[in-house]
């Protein structure tokens, strides 16, 4: 769910899609935040320019806890969502070590009227950040939405998702949504990394994606895709480089989903699927907005 240096992100100008061979594939594989449905990240940015935070700075500190921070814990399924969680969260978000190496080497060398001397760790409410961040990612993608379900209907392809998830309590509405909005409908086969113990860009759980979806191929009654999968035969959709390399490394073909701009995405699906996919949403990218020498502290 989470997107590496994501500012750097916002300025690609084009869908990076590297297809290993031109023969159609039998599997395609969705990541969901920031491909499916909305990207969580303008929930954090949001939060960063409301209280002069220099962006980037809360990404930052989750990614470089990593594989042990809470939030990664959380995706693997490790520890539950309650108080603890946000307690250890809130912990991970207030490392003034991080802080000092964050505000030198990527905040002032982005806005460089920023203070030379690093100012005061910012105080962020981590709680109310993820929940922002769920809440963000709860709208469909209103470009990629209308591809999957017209590649539903197709039933040319093992419709599959492969995403760094959560699991709500129980109680919670997130948990149990509407079928209008849960995504997991669209997909037969969903890989959740809270589900099963390994979130990306792990190797294993590129293996565990590619067995299920072999697996899934095989008994089908109609045998629509032979024997099996093969990894050359799945192709890969995410957002984050990341990500997109450990699935390239694990032999899928791979294709960048720009923040904003999925309906690039879905043209290049179109070009390979021979698909009509394009809704009627305006083809306008959705420009983040990231504070540039104006941002103050």
């Amino acid at each position: 769910m989470l997107q590496e240096d994501y500012p750097i992100e916002f300025v690609l100008e084009s869908v990076d899609a590297v297809m290993a061979s031109d023969k159609q594939p039998k599997v395609l594989l969705f990541d969901i935040g920031g491909v499916c449905v909305v990207s969580p990240f303008q929930a954090i940015l949001n939060y960063e320019i409301q209280h002069s935070i220099p962006p980037g700075w809360i990404n930052h500190s989750i990614s470089r806890t990593a594989p042990h921070g809470f939030f990664h814990r959380l995706e693997r399924g490790e520890i539950l969502l309650d108080s603890t969680y946000f307690a250890g969260f809130n912990q991970d978000l207030h490392n003034p070590t991080l802080w000092s190496t964050f505000y030198t080497n990527h905040a002032r060398k982005n806005n460089p009227n920023l203070p030379a001397e690093v100012p005061p760790l910012p105080k962020v409410d981590a709680e109310y950040v993820f929940w922002e961040m769920m809440r963000e990612s709860r709208a469909m993608d209103p470009w990629m939405y209308p591809a999957l379900l017209a590649l539903k209907a197709s039933g040319k392809y093992i419709l599959a998702a492969l995403s760094n998830t959560v699991i709500f309590p129980p109680s919670h509405p997130y948990s149990t949504p509407p079928p209008s909005q849960d995504i997991k409908l669209l997909f037969d086969i969903f890989i959740s990394s809270a589900h099963v113990g390994l979130r990306k860009p792990d190797p294993a759980i590129y293996a565990l994606t590619l067995s299920a979806v072999s697996e899934f191929a095989v008994k089908d009654p109609q045998k629509r895709w032979g024997n099996g999968v093969t990894a050359e035969e799945v192709l890969f959709l995410d957002d984050i480089g990341e990500n997109l390399k450990a699935g390239k490394k694990a032999g899928f073909r791979t294709l960048k989903v720009v923040l904003g701009r999925a309906y690039e995405a879905v043209d290049e699906l179109e070009n390979i699927t021979g698909l009509k996919l394009g809704g009627s949403h305006p083809r306008v990218a959705v420009t983040p907005v990231v504070p540039g020498r104006e941002a103050k502290l």
